[in-house]
């Protein structure tokens, strides 16, 4: 018996080493923690239960039946963040450069296997070279595995990516599958072909950090979520995020309690809005004003600045928001800006959080680049995104509201269940400059006489009290009492139904 117990430990240590003290060292060198270490790093403090220690790669082809390394490049199992069950898996680049055989792909299956059963959350550590060449075509069925039940696990658990190193190829695909993908500066990188390949066929001269880091995913791509300065630090912001998700499609977010009271005025708000309709002011003022503790993680800070997205909390509960940002283009939608928003408001509604929306819209960006760029279809995408949405949904517009942007932007019409104004806001076809010029065509050549009309046409529309006639409105708040109203609507809203008409699935405009 203590034979067979000694042969165990040895073959544990030996699981625990990986690839071996010196390619740690060398990961060390490059300032990421190894695989193990990532997991210790982000799960709570001897919760991790593993899965497949022992498992080995069942490749022959050149020489490899001589080089086996028991877990084979990935680390996978269950534990829990913040007392919550997660199921996990990490690869490691000190074995085989962390690259997917059949038997590494079959340990990631299983986890995201039992995470659907269990109904609980999949969070994946990214660092690997890709498909082991070894293996051929074997490699490549074990990343469609994957990819397949990164589709089945699609709105009914949380997936979230972090790339910790290098993902390229067909690797890449299924981080993209997941909710929300984060990356580590100067350390991590994604990309369908490497610089290599570019320079062969395109003859572009570009470094991997150039051409898959994780400043271009964040803010030129739009690929990934949100960057970090190093693997410690992503896996703490990691462990914060995860708190604003629930376990499952089935379930609520978690609520954390929290001393911030629901009736807090904000008397700093009355003046956020400047009196000039053409001066910006930043939206995020607004939202750390009347979120729980001024706590709001932002997702995609840095892709399409003109919207903003992200989570806090009313009263504890977890909350989606969304929120034009007049400092960015005004405000504008473009085809950035819905794609990022559409995408974030169908989470949060597969995921039960509901949406709380911020609406200082111009309408969208004119323009060739947009109208060739396919403006129509990427803003129908958000029309489509709120209006399929069935979670509670508060609206609030702070200014302007113009045109089709006004429909999209979670308006009653499209099942907004609490829809508010402040006295700044203007609701109309569009502004009133740009009105007048069509409406009074005839007077063109008359500035006085336009003037005169562009005040008439300001009376009439730039303010909410003609929506709020025709019941567009619920109400027209007082800027002071934002949190006190949208917490007292989300409390209402807790106990809402409301389902879609049955349907395979719709064919959003993609």
């Amino acid at each position: 018996m203590q034979h067979i117990i000694q042969q165990l430990e040895e073959k544990r240590a030996g699981a625990r080493l990986g690839g071996g003290q010196k390619r740690i060292d060398s990961q060390h060198a490059k300032g990421k923690l190894t695989a193990r270490e990532r997991i210790e790093a982000l799960l709570d403090e001897g919760s991790f239960e593993e899965y497949d220690m022992f498992v080995e790669h069942d490749c022959h082809d050149f020489g490899m039946s001589e080089q086996k390394t028991p877990g084979d490049g990935v680390v996978t199992g269950h534990g829990e963040i913040n007392g919550r069950s997660v199921f996990i898996f990490s690869q490691d680049f000190t074995v085989f450069g962390g690259s997917l055989s059949a038997a590494h792909a079959r340990k990631i299956c299983k986890v995201m296997d039992q995470a659907m059963k269990v109904g609980a959350p999949v969070i994946g550590l990214n660092d690997s070279g890709g498909a082991r060449i070894q293996e051929g075509v074997a490699s490549l069925a074990g990343y469609a595995d994957v990819f397949q039940r990164n589709v089945m696990a699609s709105g009914v658990v949380p997936q979230i990516s972090t790339i910790m190193g290098p993902c390229a190829g067909g690797a890449v695909y299924s981080p993209s599958m997941t909710d929300f993908i984060f990356m580590v500066q100067d350390s991590s990188y994604m990309f369908v072909t490497g610089p290599e390949v570019v320079k062969t066929v395109t003859n572009e001269v570009v470094t991997a950090e150039e051409l898959g880091g994780a400043i271009t995913h964040t803010s030129k791509s739009g690929v990934a979520d949100k960057a970090f300065e190093n693997d410690m630090e992503a896996l703490r912001q990691l462990r914060r995020f995860m708190g604003f998700l629930p376990s499952s499609n089935r379930e609520k977010p978690p609520v954390r309690p929290t001393d911030d009271s629901a009736d807090r005025q904000e008397m700093s708000l009355d003046s956020l809005v400047p009196p000039n309709p053409n001066k910006p002011y930043d939206i995020k003022e607004l939202i750390h004003k009347v979120v729980d503790e001024g706590e709001f993680f932002e997702v995609q800070p840095d892709n399409a600045g003109n919207i903003v997205v992200g989570f806090g909390r009313f009263e504890g509960h977890p909350v989606g928001i969304v929120a034009n940002q007049p400092m960015v283009l005004a405000g504008c939608l473009d085809i950035a800006s819905s794609i990022k928003a559409a995408r974030f408001v169908r989470f949060c509604d597969a995921f039960n959080i509901p949406l709380v929306t911020f609406v200082d819209v111009p309408g969208f960006l004119p323009g060739t680049a947009q109208e060739y760029g396919g403006i129509i279809k990427h803003g129908a995408k958000l029309l489509y995104a709120y209006a399929e949405a069935t979670v509670p949904k508060v609206t609030i517009i702070t200014r302007k509201a113009y045109g089709g942007a006004y429909d999209v932007m979670a308006s009653k019409h499209l099942r907004g269940d609490v829809n508010y104004a402040w006295p700044t806001a203007e609701i109309a076809v569009m502004g009133p400059k740009g009105a007048v010029e069509i409406i009074f065509r005839a007077d063109k050549d008359d500035p006085e006489k336009l003037a005169e009309r562009e005040q008439e046409y300001r009376e009439k529309f730039a303010n909410p009290f003609v929506a709020g006639s025709l019941g567009f409105l619920d109400d027209v708040i007082m800027p002071h009492n934002t949190r006190r109203r949208i917490c007292g609507s989300l409390k209402l809203l807790r106990t809402k139904k409301l389902e879609n008409p049955w349907k395979k699935h719709g064919n959003i405009p993609l």
